[in-house]
């Protein structure tokens, strides 16, 4: 689990506050998704009903989860979901997570402002805004909560756009403009610096070749100092790069995960949460801040 590690000796901890979970840096925190959509990509609506929804947080947090993140409207285009529709999705969800895990930090994948308050009032912890802060007054909504924010790169995008031949001069720059930027709007907002995190936003607002390129040099972004937050699970930039399907992504979705925590990640939003918590338990041991589970060989 997250709160299992400690920070490698001679670096300068740096501690990210996610609800009542207190984060030490070269700590990686599983966030598991839990969508309650009728028209996900990855599961086609497995969560949608209360029951589901609930069942599945309780696997996950046995599979090492840390957190959840949970969203009530998918991100690619589709049907129309009212601010009304999303928060009857949300707010039961995570009543009952709350209720069923009083430390579980909770997440909620929103772009609105009316949403997130409505969710934050019910239990929520962070407000993952996934779309670049087109809201202006969510931030201050997470500040009123004393919550927390992720500040994501869409490339300015409108919610529930795809890319279409978007040019960058330099994608990494832009990623860390953007992000940083609206760190710095939330903590004049009122949210707690150790609440805010940023996130590079792949294939929001990015074709493959950005999103590869960000993963490539997420240091950059990691050098601002802000803590990042990557959510790689079975997207087209890993289904494009290796040509597989969507059932057949989770093994470039690892590498990425491998890739990022390496290079300073410290959030992983994931679908997979048994394969993704092996994954960076192994990057925390290799580099020397999680001692292994045990260590038998030449010894007995």
């Amino acid at each position: 689990m997250a709160d299992s590690t400690t920070p490698a000796a001679g670096t300068e901890e740096r501690v990210l506050r996610l609800g009542r979970l207190d984060v030490p840096d070269g700590a990686l925190v599983v966030m598991a998704i839990v969508n309650r959509t009728p028209d996900s990509f990855y599961d086609r609506g497995a969560t949608y009903e209360l029951a589901a929804a609930v069942e599945r947080v309780d696997r996950v947090v046995a599979e090492g989860a840390d957190m959840v993140d949970v969203g009530g409207v998918k991100a690619a285009p589709g049907e129309e979901v009212s601010p009304a529709e999303e928060v009857r999705r949300t707010v039961d969800l995570v009543a009952a997570i709350r209720a069923a895990h009083p430390e579980l930090p909770i997440s909620i994948d929103t772009w609105r402002a009316e949403v997130a308050r409505e969710v934050l009032a019910a239990g929520a912890d962070v407000v993952n805004d996934a779309w670049g802060g087109v809201d202006p007054e969510l931030a201050a909504v997470a500040a009123e909560a004393g919550a927390g924010i992720v500040c994501t790169h869409a490339g300015g995008l409108p919610p529930r756009t795809r890319p279409h031949r978007v040019q960058y001069a330099d994608v990494v720059a832009d990623v860390v403009a953007r992000t940083t930027a609206l760190a710095e709007a939330a903590v004049a907002a009122g949210v707690e610096r150790d609440r805010v995190l940023v996130d590079p936003g792949h294939d929001f607002g990015k074709n493959t070749r950005h999103s590869l390129e960000a993963t490539r040099r997420l240091d950059e972004l990691v050098a601002t100092g802000w803590p990042v937050l990557v959510a790689l699970s079975n997207k087209d930039f890993v289904g494009e790069t290796l040509d597989v399907v969507l059932d057949e992504r989770l093994t470039g979705t690892l590498a990425a995960t491998a890739v990022s925590a390496w290079l300073g990640a410290r959030v992983f939003r994931a679908h997979d949460v048994a394969a993704t918590r092996q994954t960076l338990d192994m990057v925390a041991s290799i580099r020397g801040d999680r001692p292994p589970a045990r260590t038998v060989r030449g010894l007995a």
